[in-house]
């Protein structure tokens, strides 16, 4: 994969969605490759902070030249915290797209589980979009009602929520949804906290279907340099020679019984 250089970015719009959850539109020649479940390097403007924010891609609108990312703000005065004070007009450095994204041919003409939780909703919606397949199964996962992207996943699939709290659709996880609602399917995309790929995984297995896992983890630099990033997997990486692979670069999408999570 070719190495992706710094670019000063356009911020196009910027809006809240939810409680701590924010939706900004960029306009970044990072549109012209873009894949469903890539991320981008997102840099603040503030010196001290070396480190960039992997955020993952949430739509691409090739024909403007602009992507959408939504996320979460963690914290006072973090690099996510700033995203959320820039307006249109702003610059904002990005890299990217990185990452792998997800195979969607995979999926054509058959049932598909499409699932995302917490923050890990937002990378679903752009493969929702792209995605040919027989049936569209979207399930995803919030925390309380304060739920986002609802219309647009209604627009792309048919949709099943869960919440921990039980205030919109079913209580409990997106597997909880799942057996509510007697659904079933031939291969699953999931993207969310490594709890909730986990007991994805070991779903998948038990009912032997493959399945694809976008992996969540704090990377520093974005492009497998600085192996700050691992995760063991089942076979032996042949440059290095040990049970590891770099989710910034061999991922962040595994086939799930590639990885021990």
């Amino acid at each position: 994969m070719e190495e992706r250089k710094k670019e000063i970015a356009r911020v196009v719009s910027q809006e809240s969605l939810a409680d701590g959850i924010y939706s900004m539109w960029i306009q970044t020649e990072a549109s012209e490759s873009a894949k469903p479940g890539q991320f981008l390097s997102l840099y603040t403007n503030d010196a001290s902070r070396l480190l960039p924010r992997p955020i993952s891609i949430c739509e691409i609108d090739r024909e403007k030249g602009r992507l959408r990312v939504v996320y979460r703000v963690t914290g006072q005065n973090t690099g996510t915290e700033q995203f959320s004070r820039m307006s249109a007009g702003d610059r904002i450095p990005v890299v990217g797209p990185l990452g792998n994204g997800f195979p969607v041919k995979e999926a054509i003409g058959k049932r598909v589980f499409l699932m995302g939780g917490g923050i890990g909703v937002p990378p679903i919606l752009e493969l929702a979009k792209q995605m040919e397949c027989g049936k569209k199964q979207i399930v995803a996962g919030y925390r309380d009602a304060h739920i986002f992207l609802k219309e647009e996943f209604e627009q792309n699939g048919e949709l099943y929520i869960s919440t921990e709290d039980g205030s919109v659709g079913t209580k409990g996880n997106v597997l909880d949804a799942i057996r509510e609602n007697g659904l079933d399917a031939d291969i699953i995309f999931a993207c969310g906290p490594t709890p909730m790929l986990r007991a994805i995984k070991e779903f998948a297995k038990e009912k032997k279907i493959a399945c694809y896992i976008s992996l969540e983890e704090r990377m520093a630099c974005g492009i497998g340099a600085c192996l700050g990033c691992v995760c063991r997997t089942k076979e032996r990486d042949p440059h290095t020679n040990v049970h590891n692979a770099r989710i910034c670069k061999d991922g962040p999408v595994f086939l799930s019984t590639e990885v021990e999570i």
